[in-house]
């Protein structure tokens, strides 16, 4: 995960006055074919489930269903 994230992450949390667990993703290669995918980072804030990925402007929910701005992550960790 980037620093910078991280620290995005990281000040929302404090702000909102929530604790988080973050598992870092890493890229994984699908064994006997030439496949390979991007897992997501973790984030559990609470007790809900973040997806992250480097570089991006959004972040996820329990899935990859319902995609938010990152701009809108300390509103929403205050809201839930």
């Amino acid at each position: 995960m980037s620093d910078e994230l991280k620290a995005k992450i990281n000040w929302s949390c404090k702000f909102n006055k929530k604790s988080y667990q973050i598992i870092d993703g890493y890229l994984r290669i699908v064994e006997h074919t030439n496949l390979a995918y991007v897992e997501p980072h973790k984030v559990i804030i609470g007790d809900k489930l973040y997806l992250f990925f480097n570089e991006q402007k959004h972040f996820y929910i329990g899935s990859l269903k319902k995609k938010i701005p990152l701009s809108e992550l300390s509103e929403y960790i205050a809201r839930h």
